[in-house]
């Protein structure tokens, strides 16, 4: 895995959540973990039997964290219990990061019609797709204030990717679930985003015939080039943002605004935002319109804004 310097600062304090799916160091799971640390989050990690935890164990204490729970998705007792140690320590959370999924290694080799079984497309759709709505059930039960849920997906839901077979068809499901997860749960000021970060060099990764030529196309494909040791897509990088609007407008962006001062003449504005982490480039957003909007700072000194389009 390339290691980079993880940006830090308080965006997380305060908050609480649970990751479920840490395997080890190539996780995509622990590279948003590492994330969330640095931004000042509490995270509790589940893991599924004792030879994994003593793999995770070392992760988690080297990012301050000791919260660690044995949940098997397969087991309703398994899981109850799980939510239920959260309950008592926190008593509610603020996010679930899901990274599950699986599928035999019979089921990832040549013909998928030729090579997948009932048990294991059974297998493959409790463990990658079930386990995503009885999670965020779960995790909705927690989230009196509203909350977040991030889960994994892949190109294969959409699109034939050699050996990929039932874990495709797995994926597609999920897709579809997360959509009616977003639309249950949005009323609850709960969101449900779906990230697809590209050939990654996970663990699970190693079992697909045809990774490495995959790995390989990706990094002379993509214009900034790819590293799949990495958790966090490669093309990253400080973004400054600046904007001229008109007068009457208002701008938001994913960092807080620094200063807004008049141009020459009063019919313009210019708009000038924080620097960003280093992240990447799809991740850079922007709207500009005419808002009103009203403000107040967290007890942690953080600035919300909430706007509304203008009459």
């Amino acid at each position: 895995m390339s290691d980079w310097n993880m940006p830090e600062g308080n965006l997380m304090a305060g908050k609480r959540g649970i990751v479920m799916g840490v395997a080890n160091q190539n996780s995509i799971a622990w590279g948003i973990s590492k994330q969330l640390a640095a931004q000042g989050a509490e995270i509790a990690f589940t893991y599924q039997g004792e030879g994994l935890e003593r793999r995770v164990r070392p992760l988690v204490e080297s990012i301050g964290m000791d919260f660690m729970i044995p949940a098997d998705v397969t087991d309703d007792e398994s899981m109850d219990a799980a939510f239920a140690a959260v309950k008592e320590k926190w008593g509610k959370i603020d996010f679930l990061v899901h990274s599950i999924a699986f599928a035999g290694k019979e089921e990832l080799m040549g013909s998928m019609v030729a090579n997948t079984s009932r048990e294991g497309f059974r297998r493959a759709m409790d463990i990658s797709v079930y386990s995503f709505i009885d999670c965020s059930r779960r995790a909705s039960e927690m989230m009196p204030d509203g909350g977040s849920i991030i889960c994994m997906t892949y190109l294969g839901a959409e699109r034939v990717v050699p050996s990929y077979n039932v874990m495709g068809v797995a994926k597609a499901a999920f897709e579809a679930v997360s959509r009616y997860v977003a639309r249950d749960l949005g009323p609850q000021g709960i969101r449900c985003n779906v990230v697809s970060a590209g050939p990654i060099k996970t663990t699970a990764a190693k079992h697909i015939p045809g990774f490495d030529q995959m790995e390989s196309n990706w990094d002379t494909r993509a214009p900034l080039g790819w590293d799949s040791s990495d958790p966090e897509p490669a093309a990253k990088a400080v973004f400054g943002m600046t904007l001229v609007v008109n007068a009457a407008q208002h701008a938001f962006s994913n960092m807080p605004e620094i200063s807004s001062s008049l141009l020459e003449g009063g019919e313009k504005k210019k708009i000038v935002f924080m620097d960003s982490p280093k992240m990447s480039t799809y991740l850079l957003a922007w709207c500009v319109g005419e808002f009103d909007f009203v403000q107040g700072f967290t007890e942690h000194g953080v600035r919300v804004r909430v706007a509304l389009r203008g009459e």
